[in-house]
């Protein structure tokens, strides 16, 4: 028999085996030619330059993260593989078959399983292109043409990318058969991933991992300026090997300290699954801390897609509280403005405030502007009582101020207390900060401020004292008409001492943001997918070895229905300690998010959570009955 023939018959096999694997690699690859395929498509050409610059640059590095994931995931199914293999390999080497042709069938069977998957992921990826589209498309709710046209350079490029990465996991896995003996190779089902650990050990490593997630946890949290982005880098590095060590010393250890105590062991059937659980949580710590770790980024991707999509809902309101604003060094302005906007249009909201803009060299301020412009309180509380807006603070003492900011997307500088500002040589403490659109757009062009009166009158000399008049309109439909007429107004005006901004009802310059959490829905898809696909991997692999002590079981008369309960029992124990290691974890990667986009994501953190323990409900159950087939029991 040929090697090519008794590799195809390893792979026929074995595929219920590896079945998982193949099917969560293929989604990969489903995944990853879908967006190839839509920065080949011209589908966002109608959204603008610069939107579809945003949007394209966006979808570039989601498939690089993707191009990342995949060289984890492929290097993970390719070890398990070749783990498997191994006592089977070296029994082919035993019978006298050399260590370079025991290699080969290994490289034909892994390539037989590679291209399955590849060919599979295409396959689905291009029949399912035009719905992919569509789902990314309904996720962000772009108003772009679906026009699905086939491509030859998403696959070409797809599968070099994985060919590329198979294949040098594919030689290394050849290396390894190769250079080792066939003693090591029989016996290796038995070594794997098995560490001889005592109390101490475990103990010591507990202390550690805890402190190193601790420590992690607070760089998260930590408020900043310039070093945000560091303590953001240094607790992912931390968080993650804080995982590693928890699932290495304190999970273990408490296991191991329960199953001491008989008045816990002795009750229900716990004496059936306890010790099984402490050596498989020896055994497969690094897998599920690996488990951990991606069911963590996949719920914090979801948490960040529902952040992004009601963070664009408040941009838009925020961006059109007011249609149309004057800035003028005129205070007479506002019964003109009245008259042109009542010709084509009625007013349904409007207000009135002048505002003292400084020149930037007699301002000293965290954030660097171009202009600086600071409001009396009692003219900001007559605003909003005009207006109905909230004024959740009261007037700042002589040396404070109350920062006025537009609302951010995202902001590395999330320092809020001990903020300083130094106008003309006084030092003002910063005591808060608001995005409440009480100046409409023009908080994105200008650093406000809110002064006490009695400040405010006092450097009046220091600066020019300007009027903002500003209009939301009822009917959009009339808004180049409206604009049209205000813009008589400011031409007539003498000098150019007054300014206009119109906000266009059907502008789209932040439309990219609705792709990016389209971007966040999909890549939990992939994460939750390899977390789940793994953990059932190795459960699944893990029932063979149990299937001889179940019928030994069953010999001394334990009923299949108790085995199947202690069964149970050890599932939860692998999926609960994964799913609440990362449920605290997610507390703190959502909760720093938050902090950057300065809202509270509490609720959003709860439901992504949710989210993911009803997708492990399912893997679980999964689990279980392949658990139960294996085992047979």
């Amino acid at each position: 028999m040929g090697m090519t023939r008794l590799a195809f018959l390893n792979f026929k096999n074995g595929l219920k085996n590896y079945l998982s694997l193949v099917l969560a690699l293929s989604f990969t690859v489903l995944v990853f030619f879908n967006f190839q395929n839509i920065l080949c498509s011209d589908a966002f050409e109608v959204l603008g330059s610069r939107n579809r610059e945003y949007i394209y640059l966006l979808i570039q590095t989601t498939s690089f993260v993707l191009g990342c994931f995949m060289v984890f995931f492929i290097w993970y199914s390719t070890s398990v593989f070749l783990a498997r293999r191994k006592k089977e390999i070296g029994i082919y080497i035993f019978m006298g078959l050399s260590s370079q042709k025991t290699g080969k069938l290994y490289l034909i069977e892994t390539a037989f399983i590679g291209l399955s998957a590849l060919g599979l992921g295409l396959v689905m990826g291009m029949i399912s292109a035009g719905l992919f589209q569509m789902i990314f498309l309904a996720f962000s709710e772009l108003a772009v043409e679906i026009r699905f046209r086939p491509a030859l350079k998403p696959v070409l490029v797809t599968s070099a990318v994985y060919f590329l990465i198979y294949f040098i996991f594919m030689c290394n896995g050849y290396r390894n058969i190769v250079r080792s003996s066939v003693i090591g190779m029989i016996s290796a089902a038995k070594e794997n991933e098995y560490v001889r650990q005592n109390v101490l050990v475990l103990f010591a490593r507990a202390v550690l991992g805890t402190g190193i997630l601790i420590y992690g946890y607070w760089l998260a949290m930590k408020e900043g300026s310039t070093s945000v982005l560091g303590n953001a880098f240094a607790a992912v590095v931390l968080v993650t090997v804080g995982i590693y060590l928890m699932f290495g010393g304190l999970i273990p250890l408490v296991f191991q300290i329960l199953a001491g105590k008989k008045l816990f062991l002795y009750q229900g059937k716990r004496i059936l699954w306890i010790n099984s659980v402490i050596f498989r949580m020896k055994k497969n710590y690094r897998t599920y801390a690996i488990v951990s770790v991606l069911m963590l980024c996949s719920v914090t991707a979801l948490a960040m897609g529902f952040a992004m999509r009601e963070r664009y809902e408040n941009i838009i309101r925020f961006e059109n509280t007011y249609t149309f604003q004057l800035l003028s060094s005129r205070k007479d302005l506002d019964t003109q403005a009245r008259t042109q906007i009542e010709k084509e249009n009625n007013i349904v909201l409007s207000s009135r405030i002048p505002i003292l803009t400084l020149d930037k060299s007699l301002v000293k301020a965290r954030e660097n502007y171009n202009h600086y412009a600071f409001v009396s309180y009692s003219y900001l509380h007559q605003l909003a009582l005009d207006t109905g807006m909230e004024l959740s603070f009261g007037e700042p003492g002589e040396d404070e101020v109350f920062k006025i900011s537009h609302l951010y997307l995202l902001s590395l500088i999330t320092e809020q207390a001990n903020v300083e500002i130094v106008i003309n040589g006084k030092r003002y403490k910063q005591t808060g900060d608001t995005s409440v659109p009480y100046l409409g757009y023009l908080q994105e062009s200008m650093s406000f401020f809110v002064m006490n009166d009695k400040e405010y009158k006092r450097l009046l000399p220091l600066g020019k004292e300007l009027y903002t008049y500003n209009y939301r309109i009822g009917n959009l439909e009339h808004f180049a008409r409206t604009r049209e007429s205000l813009d008589v107004l400011v031409e007539d005006t003498q000098e150019n001492y007054t300014a206009r901004i119109a906000i266009d009802p059907e502008n789209n310059e932040i439309d990219w943001i609705k792709a990016l959490y389209a971007i966040c829905i999909f890549m939990f898809m992939v994460f939750i997918l390899a977390s789940g696909s793994i953990l059932f991997m190795k459960l699944y692999n893990d029932a063979y070895e149990e299937r001889e002590r179940c019928q030994v079981l069953q010999k001394i008369g334990i009923d299949k229905t108790v085995l199947k309960q202690s069964a149970a029992a050890e599932l939860m124990a692998a999926y609960g300690t994964t799913f609440l290691i990362m449920a605290i974890s997610s507390f703190f990667s959502v909760g720093a998010l938050g902090k950057m986009m300065f809202t509270s994501l509490l609720a959003v953190n709860l439901v992504s959570v949710a989210v993911v323990m009803g997708i492990l409900a399912v893997w679980f159950v999964m689990s279980l009955w392949a658990y139960g087939r294996n085992a047979e029991i």
